[in-house]
């Protein structure tokens, strides 16, 4: 049996990604149990098989080999050809569907359309994502409107989340992206942002200094941990979202679990 196959099997069989350190251990878990059997049937008199040679030489299977198995297994993907893929994402391995085959796989959820997001809620999406962490103030400084309902809608579809408080007059609340933002994008770190160090040594315009956090602030930080807060406050850029046309969010691979409405588990 191919290590390979083993870590398809795998792949196929988690909801969620795997890194090639967990699947190295669970390859060498299994090598594991069977060497204790072997050894549990010899002490109790029993003359079990020998345990078959392309499992014994799993015993130290290393994350660099899991890495190569795994590239293997998509160049025959290639070869093949076949519909779906295996991807690295920030928490490990996992299987997609093809791009290709999106709108086929679409159909099975009919009811769901794709999310997407208008130009306001991008650009503050794409500030936090290339200078993260970084505060409501420093965001309201490069876009030069009050931000709190874009930041709002971001917390809610779980692209932005709260991860602290700056050391700054006021404590104002940091905010990062999440792993749903790497997934959706299709990239691994930051620095898969196109053109990232660059943007990320661009001078930001300076934020004013509170004394304290502002009122809607601290909303945003009772609606990110799930505590009733009050109805955020009303923006025109707000109002100017809902009156136009969203903009696509850029295609990433289509995954095969049900998180998307585009994929399905293969």
């Amino acid at each position: 049996m191919q290590l390979s196959a083993i870590l398809e099997s795998l792949l196929i069989a988690s909801q969620d990604p795997l890194s090639s350190e967990e699947m190295a251990r669970l390859v060498r878990a299994r090598v594991a149990e069977a060497e204790d059997v072997l050894v549990r049937e010899t002490d109790e008199g029993k003359k079990p098989e020998a345990l078959p040679e392309w499992l014994t030489a799993l015993t130290k299977t290393t994350p660099e080999e899991i890495d190569k198995a795994v590239a293997a297994l998509n160049s025959e993907y290639v070869e093949t050809p076949r519909a779906f893929t295996i991807l690295g994402r920030p928490k490990g391995w996992k299987l997609y569907t093809r791009t290709e085959f999106a709108e086929f796989v679409r159909h099975l959820f009919p009811g769901r359309k794709p999310e997407r997001l208008s130009g306001p809620a991008m650009e503050t999406l794409a500030i936090v994502a290339y200078r993260q962490p970084i505060t409501k103030a420093a965001i309201e400084a490069v876009r030069g409107v009050s931000c709190d309902g874009m930041i709002q809608k971001l917390l809610d579809r779980d692209l932005v989340r709260i991860g602290g408080r700056a050391e700054l007059p006021g404590r104002p609340l940091l905010y990062f992206t999440t792993d749903l933002f790497f997934e959706h994008f299709g990239i691994n770190s930051i620095d898969d942002l196109p053109n990232a160090s660059e943007l990320r040594r661009v001078k930001l315009p300076e934020a004013k200094e509170e004394a304290t956090a502002s009122s809607a602030e601290e909303q945003l930080a009772l609606s990110a941990t799930g505590a009733p807060a009050a109805a955020a406050p009303t923006e025109e850029e707000a109002s100017q979202e809902d009156a136009s046309e969203p903009e696509s969010a850029p295609e990433s691979e289509e995954p095969t679990g049900e998180e998307k409405p585009s994929t399905e588990k293969a």
